[in-house]
């Protein structure tokens, strides 16, 4: 098994348009990762870089976890500390949009429409960056409203509105910049450049797991044993990829039989194709949905506990405990979350009344189903299903990564390679990329990444 692997590696390097596409990729990315570790002029980025290293606890929050696909380039403090991220808040953003806006969501149909709607992202993104860009520069003025039991003070420059311009100024076009680096990749590379780019943010924060890993076996104060809770991480993590696997490339495929029709004065010959219903249709989203909602209830309250009326503070402090990161209601309200973000993004991206006018008008049939209305109501149901699974699956990898960390005292850098988006993205992002590869192999017929059968989806 590893052999072939190895073996299939080495054949990309044979074929000379993947190998181009694989150094050109590589070498975009390293750019990427040079932007993580340049510092925001007049900012100590070291000292909130150490500090975050030292408290786990720090990347529990939605910053933490926005520094995780930044690849650590906000605990660095650098120019790069946006990332991909506003580009693709601004993606996301539109494609809401489009439910509500008939008009721009018939312009993403036609021919030429989805390049004036990456255009569209494009200039939303400049906004969000600025907005975003303004807020992260506050927060490394004033790190102890954002890092509790943060020492001391991180910018350094005395001319406050100079430092807000020019740490404004470079992480919007650090942000810039990777976004035309993502498109490039796309284009000219391997794989989706937008999404590598968080990928290799993630997968750098393997070192910081490692370390703690080691430290967590072969501390002088540690309590797990290597052949015990070590085992049980390493099958837990197999287990954890395995499913997300699975999951991911999990469809059902609705079987659709097309009609003989005359075009013209030519004849269309009939066949039978299928329509693939993704079992995870949302992918990552709720579970991103989900954490950005809950960081706001504890806060609100511990704020209502210092400042608000005398009478609410003991009701305010039970309810800011009750919402703390981990806490029984936290992790109820968080699976209830995602069930809803699941369903609400299906019934956003998944337009099952839209697939069966089209359908109907290309001659095209369910077996046994009639055509329009109730092909639609078919398609709703199947995918309403579908969805419960995927958003149960989602759950369970969420929770996994929470449980790690409050139950048995995994650091949060090992603990988001057990679950969460983290590995969500990765895995789902890695997969990709070897279809891309696997089916450049099998043009110059060479073997794939599996002697039988290839990387696809599944019934």
């Amino acid at each position: 098994m590893f052999r072939n692997i190895f073996t299939t590696f080495a054949n990309c390097f044979k074929i000379p348009e993947l190998k181009s596409r694989i150094l050109f990729t590589l070498a975009l990315l390293a750019v990427v990762r040079v932007l993580a570790y340049v510092p925001i002029p007049g900012v100590d980025g070291h000292a909130l870089a150490v500090w975050m290293a030292k408290n786990s606890h720090g990347m529990a929050s939605i910053l933490g976890m926005y520094n995780r696909f930044a690849g650590g380039a906000y605990g660095n403090c650098a120019i790069g500390a946006l990332g991909i991220m506003p580009y693709v808040s601004a993606s996301i953003i539109l494609t809401l949009v489009q439910a509500v806006f008939p008009k721009l969501s018939k312009l993403a149909r036609e021919e030429g429409g989805r390049a004036k709607i990456v255009q569209y992202g494009r200039y939303l993104t400049v906004p969000l960056c600025l907005g975003q860009g303004l807020y992260f520069a506050n927060s490394y003025l004033h790190p102890n409203k954002l890092f509790a039991g943060f020492p001391g003070q991180l910018v350094v420059m005395e001319n406050h509105y100079l430092y807000y311009f020019l740490a404004v100024v470079l992480m919007t076009t650090s942000t810039l910049l990777m976004m035309w680096l993502g498109e490039q990749i796309t284009e000219r590379g391997i794989g989706n450049g937008v999404s590598l780019i968080i990928t290799v943010g993630i997968v750098a924060g393997l070192p910081y797991a490692g370390s703690d890993l080691v430290t967590m076996f072969t501390g002088t104060e540690s309590q797990y044993h290597i052949l015990g809770t070590g085992l049980v991480l390493l099958f837990l993590l197999i287990g954890v990829i395995a499913g997300i696997i699975a999951i991911t490339q999990a469809q059902r495929k609705v079987p659709v039989q097309y009609a003989s029709r005359m075009v013209g004065r030519k004849m269309y010959q009939g066949g039978t194709n299928y329509l693939p219903l993704q079992v995870n249709q949302s992918n990552v989203m709720p579970i991103i949905f989900a954490s950005a909602i809950l960081m706001f209830p504890s806060q609100i309250f511990n704020w209502l506990f210092t400042s608000g009326p005398l009478f609410f503070k003991p009701y305010a402090q039970q309810l800011a405990t009750a919402f703390n990161y981990g806490s029984p209601a936290y992790l109820g309200i968080y699976g209830l979350l995602i069930l809803f973000f699941s369903y609400f993004w299906v019934a956003t991206t998944f337009n099952e009344i839209q697939i069966a006018d089209d359908l109907k008008k290309n001659g095209g049939y369910i077996p046994g189903v009639r055509p329009g209305q109730s092909t639609s109501e078919y398609l709703h149901k199947a995918m309403s299903r579908l969805t419960l699974a995927g958003a149960v699956f989602l759950t369970i990898i969420a929770v996994i990564p929470i449980m790690l960390y409050k139950q048995l005292g995994v650091s949060q850098n090992i603990a988001q390679f057990f679950g969460g988006t983290s590995i969500l993205i990765a895995v789902g992002v890695l997969l990709n990329t070897m279809r891309q590869v696997e089916s450049h192999l099998m043009m110059r017929h060479y073997d794939g990444f599996l002697k039988k059968g290839r990387v696809r989806g599944r019934f």
